[in-house]
């Protein structure tokens, strides 16, 4: 039986929460992000997006580009809460899903057409149901696969539909851009131009071996993809809803240095996995196990983030606040509760352009060598001879 995949894709999900909560804003260039000269656009509105505005682009440009765009600061809370009322309207109809980011999901639907009904009636009247219960613009793609049904998301964007029939999805591919090819990014597209392949018929022309020596083990995937060819599961959707790391001493202490370079070095690495797994945090639990086996826990709420400079100082807060240097501690350890789905890495609300770049160069060497490649000097001092467990 072939397969059937539909992906959803909620459009302009944070201007169109934005714009549920303020009409006035409808038909205007709207921009969610950076606020201030220095920080980075998080989303924006198709009347923005005429201009050359979009996304992860810097604020500065994009006043240039569209000065008389509205600017919001973003609510990470609201985009929160009407992403999971989507997610539970596609629980409710669809047999299996994957929650792939906070504004987008992968339906396998896979002989509905056999023993419910025609595949694209149902995803048409998923698509209108969920319109009219949220209000929010959701355009599908539909196909025998993921890449396939993503790329016909994005070409039936805005508010649309598109099915790719089986065996028709070379063709519809060729025409298209190469960087509608998911995974293709920055670095892999300016070197596939200096090649001369702009379009995806160019890929689909050349033999694989062709694109491994230049991409290696890449260019093998990027050469399936352009080709159609996808096989990657829907992964059922479970919301990981938190993480933990916890460090038990050798020796009890109530050194408050070495107290502060172990909760450094397990923030460090909690925040580049919430980076890693696309999720955000909004609660971060300092947790101290006395030498008496007492154990306290402190709580406290922040605004939705990945970003190590924030967790790191209401962790430090809560832990000056609360530790008593007259008591021993045997355990320390720190959890991320209330996490939340998605796309962006870092909190594009309040850092800087710098700061993202800092991130982004910090967690592609993590990524590429390993997560103790590089991290805090304070953390790493201490790391390296302290047992850790992750939960």
């Amino acid at each position: 039986m072939e397969r059937t995949i539909v992906h959803m894709d909620l459009d302009s999900f944070f201007i169109s929460v934005e714009r549920l909560m303020d009409s006035s804003l409808i038909g205007k260039p709207v921009i969610v992000g950076g606020t201030s000269d220095r920080g980075v656009v998080a989303s924006c509105s198709y009347e923005a997006r005429k201009f050359g505005v979009h996304s992860a682009m810097p604020s500065r440009m994009a006043k240039q580009l569209c000065p008389h765009a509205i600017f919001i600061r973003g609510d990470m809370d609201q985009y929160s809460k009407h992403s999971n009322i989507v997610t539970q309207i596609i629980e409710s109809e669809a047999p299996l899903f994957e929650k792939a980011s906070i504004d987008e999901h992968y339906l396998e639907i896979t002989g509905m057409d056999k023993y419910v009904k025609n595949s694209m009636l149902w995803s048409h009247e998923l698509r209108e149901k969920i319109i009219k219960e949220t209000g929010l613009p959701i355009s599908f793609g539909l196909s025998e696969n993921k890449t396939v049904s993503k790329i016909a998301t994005s070409e039936s964007k805005p508010n649309g539909e598109k099915q790719i029939l089986h065996g028709l999805e070379k063709s519809f591919l060729a025409p298209l851009s190469i960087r509608k090819i998911p995974g293709i990014g920055e670095k892999t597209n300016s070197t596939l131009q200096k090649m001369g392949i702009s379009k995806i018929e160019t890929i689909q022309n050349m033999p694989m071996i062709a694109m491994q020596k230049v991409l290696q083990e890449n260019g093998a995937t990027i050469w399936r993809k352009a080709n159609g060819i996808d096989k990657s599961p829907i992964e059922p959707f479970t919301e990981q809803k938190s993480m933990s790391k916890e460090t038990t001493f050798d020796k009890d202490t109530t050194s408050a240095e070495q107290l502060q370079n172990v909760l450094v070095a397990m923030i460090d690495s909690l925040a580049f996995d919430l980076r890693k797994l696309h999720k955000i945090t909004g609660c971060v639990t300092l947790k101290l196990k006395y030498s008496d086996f007492q154990t306290h826990t402190f709580q406290a709420t922040i605004p939705y983030t990945a970003s190590d400079h924030v967790l790191l100082q209401k962790a430090t807060e809560l832990f000056r606040k609360n530790y008593n240097r007259r008591v021993l501690i045997r355990l320390i350890g720190v959890k991320f509760s209330n996490l939340v789905s998605g796309f962006n890495q870092i909190n594009l609300f309040e850092d800087t352009e710098e700061k993202i770049n800092l991130y982004n160069a910090l967690d592609k060497i993590r990524l590429r060598f390993g997560e103790n490649a590089i991290g805090k000097a304070v953390g790493l001092r201490d790391k390296k001879d302290k047992p850790e467990h992750d939960t």
